[in-house]
């Protein structure tokens, strides 16, 4: 019997770690033999990087594709206003756009640089019907790596995603950026919302942050670890052997299990 699709999004306040939580889960589920499929949804798209994919820089994001915009939508990127599809075909994309290491399949969306991020024009409809389809009809691992919020969701995708996850860091900023997410999260019938903690120095930090977040679950927590600072310095995959330290897998089990 094939292992249930899982459908997990990672949200959370810039620089608290997330892409890096992003990073090790997405490995820890490629370890486990599933095909996995990895999105980066950040406008910072740091991804490919923290997943040490062979010329990671090169990955040309979605919203540059001017070409395939073009063909999809029946109208030039850029533009706001007119005509174009709104409902494009997508399905064929992920197999013509991924790049591919392993069973890591990295797709990365890119971000639109006019009208907000609610702007209706055709690279923003072709990521959302993109997004909407990976979620739906998909049947791989997939770790949706975002920024803190829900814009590449909707109501309609809601219901697919298994589970929102929200790192956060000690620090009040942090913290506040949880809660908005958990709020944002719940207005679209997302209900299934946890947190990460990473950086933790110390038992006292950890006591902290599960006493500011309230309702909202903390379900495990990353130390402050030379290892990550070495790793970020060189420009080297963190635990590049793909053996984790048990403090790790502690916390990419219970993610896992809480996605299930």
């Amino acid at each position: 019997m094939s292992e249930k699709a899982l459908k997990i999004a990672v949200s959370g306040k810039g620089g608290v770690g997330k892409t890096t939580i992003s990073s090790l889960l997405i490995r820890h589920l490629a370890a486990k033999g599933r095909r996995v499929l990895a999105i980066d949804a950040d406008p910072v798209a740091s991804l490919g990087g923290a997943l040490a994919f062979p010329n990671h820089e090169a990955i040309e994001p979605i919203t540059n594709m001017k070409d395939l915009i073009f063909e999809r939508t029946g109208a030039q990127p850029g533009t706001m206003g007119g005509f174009f599809k709104m409902n494009p075909r997508v399905d064929d994309i992920p197999e013509q756009v991924a790049a591919v290491h392993g069973n890591i399949h990295l797709m990365v969306m890119g971000t639109v640089d006019h009208g907000g991020s609610g702007c209706v024009c055709p690279e923003s409809i072709l990521l959302k019907n993109l997004v909407q389809h990976l979620l739906l009809y998909q049947n791989d691992a997939l770790v949706l790596d975002m920024e803190a919020g829900v814009e590449h969701l909707g109501r309609a995708t809601a219901r697919a995603v298994d589970l929102m996850l929200v790192v956060v860091e000690p620090g009040a900023r942090s913290i506040q950026a949880a809660k908005m997410v958990r709020d944002l999260a719940k207005d679209i019938g997302l209900t299934q919302v946890v947190v990460v903690a990473n950086k933790v120095r110390s038992p006292e930090d950890e006591d902290l942050i599960r006493t500011a977040l309230g309702d909202l679950e903390l379900i495990g927590s990353v130390p402050y670890a030379q290892e990550f600072v070495a790793a970020d310095l060189a420009g080297q995959l963190v635990f590049e052997s793909g053996e984790f330290p048990d403090y790790v897998l502690a916390v990419m089990k219970a993610i896992e299990s809480r996605a299930v």
